[in-house]
């Protein structure tokens, strides 16, 4: 394949977004963005997400200049209220308690920064995520084998979590995971990037 384009970046520090990434079969390195990831006061989560993808590719492009970067956020809602990554066990459970029977909304933000004319392309893809009404014994059992406490919202779909959700309505499979791919193949081609030139 010709890889006649410039070198692109990952601005994450997310294993899954990695692994999503090399689907598309494109050379790319990982720089892990060093910013405040906290919402600002009165922010919407979607806006919240918005902001941190750009932020993410921006301060990546600028230690890489002419590169294509990508920068990635998800910021997960219940009701009003933002849901974080658990980070341990307890607070996993409360998670999975508050949204058992209800929908979640996941906005994963998506910025590629295109370094060669500090242009950039930004989306917000919305995923409706409607959990499974389970028992405490279930969701604690779920967590133990799966430890999912560096995932907002306390499940993986790519791996058991998904046993633990009804339904999954989204116009991009993967931006659950954490990297919207039809999306940024978008992205990517209005960019000049070939997927399938030999």
């Amino acid at each position: 394949m010709n890889h006649n384009f410039p070198p692109l970046i990952l601005a994450s520090s997310s294993a899954y977004r990695r692994e999503l990434l090399q689907r598309l079969r494109l050379p790319f390195t990982v720089d892990v963005p060093d910013i405040d990831e906290m919402p600002l006061p009165g922010e919407t989560p979607a806006r919240t997400a918005l902001r941190l993808a750009v932020d993410k590719a921006r301060a990546v492009a600028a230690r890489h200049p002419g590169s294509l970067v990508i920068g990635s956020d998800q910021v997960a809602t219940l009701g009003e209220d933002q849901i974080g990554k658990p980070g341990n066990h307890a607070a996993a459970l409360a998670q999975l308690q508050a949204m058992r029977g209800r929908e979640v909304i996941f906005h994963t933000a998506l910025c590629l920064w295109d370094g060669r004319d500090g242009s950039h392309r930004l989306e917000d893809i919305a995923t409706v995520v409607k959990f499974r009404d389970l028992p405490d014994a279930e969701l604690d059992a779920y967590l133990r084998i799966e430890q999912p406490y560096d995932c907002a919202g306390s499940a993986k779909n790519e791996g058991l979590g998904i046993a633990i959700l009804e339904r999954v309505d989204s116009s991009d499979p993967t931006a659950l995971t954490g990297l919207p791919l039809i999306a940024l193949t978008g992205m990517l081609r209005a960019a000049g990037v070939p997927f399938f030139t030999e």
